[in-house]
């Protein structure tokens, strides 16, 4: 029997949890709803949703914890859906174990495209096992991992030990952001100095060398004051 994703919404403004719902369960979604986060943790432990869509600015407690209680013992999808514009919220969650960030307001086709995005890599990384060294692709740009291989409309980029280290990564995670300090204590180690100059460097340098104009990339786009984002691998 065909079981739909399951998707639950924290959201105490109802009318916007009722624009969500429609919209989700239009697209065949199943949907479940919270307007707290007391409620929305024992509906994150109860129906084990497939994702979640969570509001920060919750009436009894900051979104915020509710994503590190979550991470404390599952990996399931978050996106968190906030009137919070500024860059440091969104590195703040997104370091917390959000998946995603979509400011207020936002349209359907975007909302959508974010849900199918997140749980496409969720399951990703949920058969890494048996897929990990399957090459990313996208666009032309393959990164090979198991040969340390990255080619661009089939001719090898000579990459640096540190610029590979950062493509890959950003491909393992293709399709979600991942935040400069994130990607500083992965490469360099956590106790990195953790000004982003060098890892703008390396960035300028990689753009050099798989960009046609890096001031206008096409496979790692830069979410500004918050991190990189790669271009979703056409193979996930």
């Amino acid at each position: 029997m065909y079981q739909k994703v399951s998707v639950l919404i924290i959201e105490d403004e109802k009318s916007i949890c009722d624009f969500i719902s429609k919209t989700l369960s239009g697209s065949d979604y199943k949907v479940v709803t919270a307007s707290n986060g007391k409620d929305g943790l024992a509906a994150i432990t109860s129906s084990l949703p497939d994702l979640v869509l969570l509001d920060l600015g919750l009436p009894d407690m900051d979104g915020i914890d509710i994503i590190k209680k979550t991470r404390e013992w599952s990996s399931m999808p978050i996106i968190v859906i906030s009137a919070r514009t500024q860059e440091k919220e969104k590195v703040i969650a997104l370091d917390a174990g959000a998946d995603d960030y979509i400011t207020k307001p936002f349209g359907t086709s975007e909302l959508l495209a974010r849900i199918r995005t997140a749980i496409r890599h969720n399951n990703k990384m949920a058969n890494a096992s048996v897929n990990s060294n399957r090459p990313y692709s996208a666009d032309g740009l393959v990164i090979d991992f198991e040969k340390r291989l990255v080619t661009l409309g089939g001719q090898e980029i000579h990459l640096t030990r540190v610029e590979y280290k950062i493509v890959s990564l950003l491909a393992q995670h293709s399709g979600k952001v991942m935040t400069y300090d994130t990607l500083i204590n992965q490469v360099w180690g956590p106790y990195a100095d953790d000004n982003n100059r060098i890892l703008r460097v390396n960035m300028a340098n990689i753009r050099r060398k798989l960009e046609t104009n890096p001031g206008e990339p096409k496979y790692i786009f830069t979410e500004l004051g918050v991190g990189y984002r790669m271009l979703e691998d056409e193979g996930i």
